[in-house]
């Protein structure tokens, strides 16, 4: 039976979720996605290493999406998502070090446990918790629009502290003058992850009603609820739909390296690349989300599934390269439109899909075990093109690869719209 969740919530409990919802994965993602070619060099890998270590994360994610989703359904969020913020700057001091492969590979597995069986599940389902019956779509609009403009305002602040270390012009230092800037970048990183985790260990709070529930929901055994999720033809359809969705997300880490390799951007330039596409998830996700309800969420999934086809396509052509600049900037807004759209609103179909709210822990872990295998596979995928093919040659086949990927994720949407009209 399906929950009645209208009750109006605090606004600074989206703000707040906001907030954690990204700083959480600023030190494992975000970071490396701005400054892709300062990292490699810096920890002196390649792509496939960072690849790999993804891969590390990826393999515990696995697991801890599976068991954190019980767990969100047993524990209020605020405790969950505080002591992994914790946990996640810890790890960040600690990757300040610039340790050795090996043990850069244990730390993106640490992250892994940090950032998913602890969080993730908590997180998705305090969102929903927020957005009541009727406002699912801009709940989780605001949620990932707000993560955008979190990881923008990092990423300009990482840029910012990076400039002030870096005493000359950026193309004549070393690796080890960058290498000691990029240190700072970690560490002053760290530290707002941590304050950001106690401020919400004390102030994330739900209406006095909804506490109540959620202090309820913690006495029930969860591991049923496996049965019942798995009975909806939604969640299977969803699974598809998240992979193909977050691989075609991952993909925008290449989009500072083809602003640097192809384009011939420096690094600071591509840097900024990557930055300006986080300030547009922003303006994306409110968007999308107050068009999603007004219609349906599972139309605009489509939408942004067919954009990301489209662009991927023009990659794989090779017809972009420094000449053709404005090709280029259109071409990564149109595909960055098309990314956060479904990243925006693949959870907010769970209303849709008539899914319970006291199962949404338990189902969003089931779904993530396959919708995230990306985090396994996409680093290497990308790495094994790449450094096989360095420059322009190596980035048309990702993108390539990208374009299997969403038309494969523009079917299942396509099924997901049409099953979810025979439940509404």
């Amino acid at each position: 039976m399906q929950q009645d969740t209208n009750k109006k919530q605090p606004l600074y409990v989206i703000l707040l979720l906001i907030l954690a919802a990204e700083a959480v994965f600023i030190l494992p993602f975000v970071l490396q996605r701005i400054f892709r070619t300062t990292f490699l060099e810096s920890f002196s890998i390649n792509d496939t290493q960072i690849g790999s270590c993804f891969a590390a994360y990826g393999t515990v994610a696995l697991v801890s999406y599976l068991f954190g989703g019980p767990l969100a359904d047993r524990f209020k969020p605020n405790v969950l998502m505080s002591v992994a913020l914790i946990l996640t700057a810890l790890g960040g001091f600690y990757l300040s070090t610039y340790p050795t492969l090996v043990n850069l590979h244990i730390l993106y597995g640490f992250w892994g446990f940090t950032t998913i069986f602890l969080f993730w599940a908590a997180m998705i389902k305090a969102t929903r918790i927020w957005g009541g019956s009727n406002k699912q779509g801009i709940a989780f609009g605001f949620l990932d629009g707000g993560r955008g403009l979190v990881a923008a305002l990092f990423g300009s602040a990482g840029v910012v502290i990076f400039s002030l270390f870096i005493t000359k012009d950026i193309e004549l230092t070393s690796i080890e003058e960058r290498r000691v800037a990029f240190k700072e970048v970690i560490r002053y990183t760290s530290i707002a992850v941590m304050l950001i985790g106690f401020i919400v260990f004390f102030l994330l709070r739900f209406n006095e009603e909804e506490d109540i529930k959620l202090e309820h929901n913690a006495k029930l055994l969860t591991m049923e609820n496996f049965k019942i999720v798995m009975k909806y033809r939604a969640v299977w359809l969803l699974m598809i739909i998240i992979l193909c969705a977050y691989y075609g997300y991952k993909m925008t880490d290449l989009f500072s390296k083809y602003a640097e390799q192809v384009m011939n951007y420096n690094k600071i330039e591509a840097a900024k690349v990557g930055t300006s596409l986080l300030y547009m998830r922003p303006v994306i996700g409110v968007v999308i989300g107050l068009l999603a309800d007004r219609t349906r969420a599972s139309l605009w999934i489509i939408i942004g599934f067919l954009l990301m086809t489209i662009t991927s396509l023009i990659f794989y052509l090779g017809i972009i390269d420094d000449s053709t600049t404005l090709l280029f900037v259109l071409s990564i807004g149109t595909m960055a439109i098309g990314v956060y759209s479904a990243r925006v609103l693949y959870f907010a179909t769970l209303e849709e899909a008539k899914i319970p709210l006291a199962v949404t822990g338990t189902a969003v872990g089931f779904i993530s075990v396959v919708g995230y295998t990306p985090d396994i596979f996409a680093g290497l995928l990308m790495g094994f093109f790449l450094d096989d093919n360095p420059g322009a040659v190596g980035l048309q086949h990702a993108f390539g690869i990208m374009g299997i990927f969403t038309l494969v994720g523009l079917l299942a949407s396509y099924l997901f719209y049409r099953h979810s009209k025979k439940v509404l």
